[in-house]
């Protein structure tokens, strides 16, 4: 079937998770593999200390249940870094010393604010406050090259006003081709994240329009991941997956092994 290689566990703040659970539930959906990728995002707000990672603890305990299910299902270990431009030298060096076999790079935090929140939007057009979100995706090209996936490229739309009513990528294009074209120039992959499915969106993040851009674009590097925070959503939709990425003109998907891509042939 699939690998799922986006998934929390209550190492991540928003994960309350039992790391077997998730496994057992990944198991029970029928995919192939599972890549553990906890949130680190550093200065997420000013006041807390909020989303940070205990990284020996979580290497530990996931190196454990590696090594208990080496023989009948195999799980790596990755992260999810939440990148904000001033974090150029300190994100990389927080991470580089790890044993991860896959790193995302996302976009949680805009100039200072998380988008999930109503605040984000305040003074702003639904259409501004999302291209601000797209402008930021690029801020952080410009200095970041040690992840391997972009996530969740308009995670964005989960959260505003009217969620993805009037969203388009044809609406947001210029921006959208320009993070696009950085990342196949850097050699990045992007990821098919099923959670748009589950916050009513009809989607996945991204749309399909910008898989089907980033593979015109010369990308071939797609993950899959269904984001999941609870063991019910693993492997959240990924009946889907197969069409949506052959149809976007994909005949892999890759998982991450030690940092090094792998393709599987849908």
């Amino acid at each position: 079937m699939l690998w799922d290689t986006h998934m929390h566990s209550h190492f991540s703040t928003d994960s309350q998770a039992d790391t077997r659970e998730m496994i057992a539930a990944s198991r029970t959906a029928g995919v192939d593999g599972i890549c553990f990728t906890d949130h680190l995002d550093v200065d997420y707000n000013s006041l807390s200390d909020d989303f940070l990672l205990d990284i020996p603890a979580y290497l530990e305990e996931m190196q454990a249940v590696q090594k208990e299910f080496s023989s009948e299902f195999p799980i790596c270990i990755g992260i999810e870094a939440g990148l904000q431009p001033h974090l150029e030298k300190k994100l990389p060096e927080l991470i580089k010393p790890y044993p991860f076999d896959f790193v995302i790079g996302s976009s949680h935090v805009v100039h200072g604010q998380d988008p999930y929140y109503p605040e984000y939007y305040i003074g702003k057009t639904e259409d501004g406050a999302y291209r601000e979100y797209f402008e930021s995706i690029l801020e952080n090209l410009a200095v970041f090259d040690f992840f391997d996936v972009y996530g969740h490229i308009d995670y964005v739309v989960r959260y505003g006003p009217n969620k993805n009513q009037f969203y388009t990528y044809e609406k947001f294009s210029d921006v959208i081709d320009e993070i696009l074209r950085t990342l196949v120039e850097k050699g990045k992959g992007i990821e098919l994240n099923t959670a748009g499915f589950k916050y009513g969106l009809g989607h996945p993040n991204p749309t399909e329009a910008i898989l089907t851009r980033y593979r015109e674009l010369g990308g071939e590097i797609i993950t899959v991941g269904a984001d999941a925070h609870k063991p019910e959503h693993a492997a959240y939709e990924f009946s889907k997956v197969p069409d949506i990425l052959k149809t976007a003109g994909f005949q892999y998907y890759t998982v991450f092994q030690k940092r090094k891509p792998v393709f599987y042939k849908l």
